[in-house]
């Protein structure tokens, strides 16, 4: 269904039994936020928030909540979408299917964006920025912010919006130093096009143009955090998959969505930042405070009967995780198709998906020989850690299965995989001083870290213990040992004091089990709460490498230089 606004969006949710109005009083200072969570834990339906404190404006959430109400959404345009992916990856296939490809034609021309120059900028009420429901997601957060903005901007030496970056850089509406109605913050990371616009208008000394859109169709939201090439507009994208062309035109010189529910324009001068932060962020922690680009406000939009659409985000599963779910089903298979050798590659979302990456790949360099060791895939891993934000990941575990009966999906399992083949002293590759993702504070600095590969291929070497060890027992400075899963063992120790202090009772942990047997055990994780860390997978994944920096955090009993 071509939706020509979120509320038709929410009405057809309504009609189809996936909706809830809230007519109570609701306050938006963590209020609005907690019942959004408790829905979506449960599992619950979209929300419409009729009646908030202090705001005239009605919200709404958890639109995205499950993978099925997603597709439910675009369930007129899923399917060409994914064929049109398809023909991009593969067109040699497509020219063998003229007559199916020609039947997508009135799909790929939904992918032009329409400039209207006769719809009137007065279909807009201009207003200010408090009165926008003034939402706070966590007790700490810096102020209110925008969790599911548009953020449009042009390249400065390209102009026009099939040159433009349409992406979900989250925005602080007040708060910390910004002068209010006045000024807000732009928190964009690593690998973002907006980056690449303000480069190239500060290169110029120009201020970069900026516009926020919020609401409007739901295509235009998942367009905003498609993980698209350089070069390809996010506007096509909205238009293909929401089966009606992206409509806009320019007021004042900026950019306007005319189907956004808000529109925000301002301008970001060269070298003027301010305080952005703290948000409670989707690796479960807060990211801090930290000086960020500052947006001048030049207008503030509003469709008439606006509704405000937000998220929560934090410790995973949150409503981001049905995004990361609804772009793999559009994607299908674009990563193996562009790296050569890949047969799987996943993002773990309990870990705060940067963090941890599996991959399946190939090993296929040496036919004439008998392959015992990793070849093709370290070479792979290199291109996996130099593909857009898949170069974000910290830990990148690889492994090939000349079987075919390993999947990154069934997570126990690649580990166990990987651990019954990984040779210790050979098989861990780090990179050191590196980029890392803004939002990890495990690293020596913001945006700085390690990374490291684990790549495992090869005849079995070990078989996993699959009960804790006896070796275990005989550590009498740790609190407990708990087994997590086969091979894997939470061991429990004091909080982190400092360095010095890890060193030393590393160094004492060392001369206890260098002698004994532990090869049926070769990872072990330390933690604060062993009992926390070995509860579920889940605990699992997001303890041990969403709180580490490799080059620092990884250590080796009876370790030695190579």
């Amino acid at each position: 269904m071509a939706y020509s606004s979120l509320e038709e969006c929410l009405l057809d949710l309504e009609k189809n039994g996936q909706l809830r109005r809230v007519k109570e009083l609701v306050d938006p200072y963590l209020e609005l936020a907690t019942v959004h969570h408790r829905v979506y834990e449960a599992g619950g339906p979209a929300l419409l928030f009729e009646n908030i404190k202090g705001s005239r404006f009605r919200a709404a959430s958890n639109l995205f909540g499950t993978l099925e109400r997603s597709k439910f959404i675009f369930r007129d345009t899923l399917t060409a979408v994914q064929q049109l992916i398809e023909i991009k990856n593969d067109p040699i296939n497509a020219l063998k299917k003229p007559l199916q490809s020609i039947g997508l034609l009135p799909t790929a021309l939904n992918a032009l964006p329409y400039r209207n120059p006769l719809r009137k900028p007065v279909l807009f009420q201009e207003i200010k920025i408090s009165d926008i429901p003034p939402i706070h997601h966590w007790p700490l957060d810096g102020g209110a912010f925008v969790t599911l903005p548009q953020v449009y901007t042009e390249d400065p030496e390209k102009a026009g919006i099939l040159h433009a970056n349409l992406g979900m850089y989250r925005v602080q509406l007040s708060g910390n130093e910004y002068v209010p109605d006045q000024e807000i913050g732009l928190h964009y990371q690593l690998h973002r096009g907006i980056g690449v616009h303000q480069t190239k208008a500060n290169r110029l000394n120009q201020p970069l143009k900026v516009s926020v859109f919020v609401g409007g169709p739901p295509s235009h939201t998942v367009a905003a955090v498609m993980p698209l090439p350089e070069g390809l507009s996010e506007m096509s994208f909205a238009g293909v998959l929401g089966g009606r062309r992206f409509r806009y035109q320019y007021i004042d010189g900026h950019a306007i969505s005319l189907e956004a529910d808000f529109v925000i324009t301002g301008e970001v001068f060269p070298g003027e930042n301010k305080p952005e932060g703290p948000f409670g962020d989707h690796l479960g922690y807060y990211s801090l405070q930290h000086p960020f680009p500052l947006m001048k406000v030049h207008k503030v939009y509003a469709r008439k009967n606006a509704i405000w659409p937000f998220t929560v985000v934090g410790r995973p599963p949150q409503e981001d995780t049905s995004f990361g779910q609804l772009i793999h089903e559009i994607t299908g298979s674009a990563i193996p198709k562009e790296i050569p050798g890949v047969k799987e590659v996943h993002a773990v979302d309990a870990a705060g998906v940067h963090p941890l990456l599996l991959a399946i790949g190939s090993e296929r360099y040496t036919p004439y020989l008998p392959t015992t060791q990793p070849a093709e895939l370290l070479t792979i891993a290199n291109h996996i850690l130099g593909t857009g934000q898949l170069s974000l990941a910290k830990y990148l575990f690889i492994t090939a299965d000349p079987d075919q009966k390993l999947s990154t999906h069934d997570i126990q399992n690649f580990f166990e995989y990987m651990l019954r083949r990984i040779d210790l002293r050979r098989d861990l590759h780090f990179h050191t001083q590196t980029t890392m993702d803004t939002l990890d504070y495990s690293g020596t600095g913001i945006n700085s870290g390690s990374k490291v590969v684990f790549a495992a291929y090869g005849p079995v070497k070990r078989e996993l213990d699959r009960t804790l060890s006896p070796a275990f027992s005989s550590i009498t400075d740790f609190a407990k040992c708990r087994l997590i899963m086969p091979g894997i063992v939470a061991m429990e120790t004091k909080g982190f004091v400092s360095a010095e202090t890890t060193q030393e009772e590393l160094l004492r942990l060392n001369a206890r089990l260098s002698n004994t047997q532990l090869d049926g055990t070769p990872l072990i994780i330390w933690v604060d709460d062993a009992d926390f860390a070995a509860a579920n997978l889940k605990n699992f994944l997001w303890v041990a490498f969403t709180r580490s920096n490799p080059s620092h955090d990884i250590h080796g009993i009876d370790s030695s230089r190579m």
